[in-house]
Parts: structure tokens; sequence; C-alpha cells
């Protein structure tokens, strides 16, 4: 078994999705449908990756960027973005509020796993 990924994502089809990519991919998957229980995971459970959408029901993914910045949650812990916002500035505003990489939605079955394993590489360098 892989390292633990949290994905926080309020849409039901597309937590199937990723959960199936990364269970087939040999990772544990922690689910949260909204913010504050994706906070509470992460804090409990300290998964190497978190993805975050950014339009959630309850907080924003920006928000919950920054709020997990800000907390004990260790500093090599890669945050990713995965959102269907794709306009120009929203991958600056992603990467600003704390997040390491932003992939588009809907996303690429045959290359998510590479592309979420490439930024996740790219963190620990730093």
């Amino acid at each position: 078994m892989k390292s633990t990924i949290l994905i926080i994502e309020d849409n039901e089809q597309n937590m199937y999705m990723l959960s199936y990519l990364l269970e087939g991919s040999n990772y544990n998957v922690l689910k949260a449908f909204n913010g504050n229980d994706g906070i509470d995971l992460a804090l409990k459970n300290n998964p190497k990756i978190i993805l975050v959408d950014i339009q959630l029901p309850d907080m924003d993914g920006y928000e919950i960027c920054l709020r997990l910045r800000i907390s004990d949650l260790p500093k090599q812990t890669t945050i990713i973005a995965v959102t269907s916002y794709a306009m120009a500035g929203d991958r600056e505003k992603a990467i600003n509020a704390g997040a390491d990489g932003y992939i588009e939605k809907p996303i690429n079955t045959d290359t998510f796993v590479t592309e979420m394993e490439t930024i996740y590489a790219k963190k620990l360098k730093y």
C-alpha cells in the first residue's frame, strides 16, 4: 500500500472516480465531502497528499488550503487543487492560498495519477 491521500470533494461521482483511480494505484484513500470534515481528517491522519475541490458547500478550497497551511499539518504535505475553476488567475489563486499544484477538471483518467505524483515529487525536492 502506498501513501495515504485525502480527497475533499462534495460531488459523489468525482469522489468515486478519484477514489477508484487512486485505490487502483494502491493508495490508501480518505474521503471528506466538505471542508470542515476534510480539515479534521487531515489533522487526525496526516495524509501525504490532499486533493481539494475549490467549490464546496461549507467553505471554498482556497479557505481550506489557507487553514491547512497554518495548522499543525506537516509542512511537506502536498496540497493539490482539483477543480473546474479554469479561468485566468485561478491557478495562481490556488497556489497563493497554499496549494502546491493544480489539476483541472474534467480530469484525464489516463494521466491523473501521474500528474498528482509529479506535483508531489516536485514538492519533495524543495
